[in-house]
């Protein structure tokens, strides 16, 4: 199934060893429902956790040597 075959509203991209890239129409919240202010349509949203800016990507992946391992067939 390829991202044409599904109306989305947003869509997120994995990036190998590095962001999730969210673009379209969508909300970042907390946990307690609290709206985090995404500034732009399109954010790189961190999946190594050492990002100084969380929730959002600020390239430590690159430093710190992450691999997400995400070769999956679908």
């Amino acid at each position: 199934m390829s991202a044409d075959d599904c109306p989305a509203r947003a869509t997120i991209t994995p990036y190998p060893d590095g962001p999730l890239l969210v673009r379209g129409d969508f909300a970042l919240v907390t946990p307690e429902g609290q709206a985090i202010d995404a500034r732009r349509g399109v954010v790189a949203l961190c999946r190594c956790g050492r990002s100084a800016l969380k929730p959002f990507c600020d390239g430590s992946h690159k430093a710190v040597g992450f691999r997400a391992g995400t070769d999956r067939e679908g």
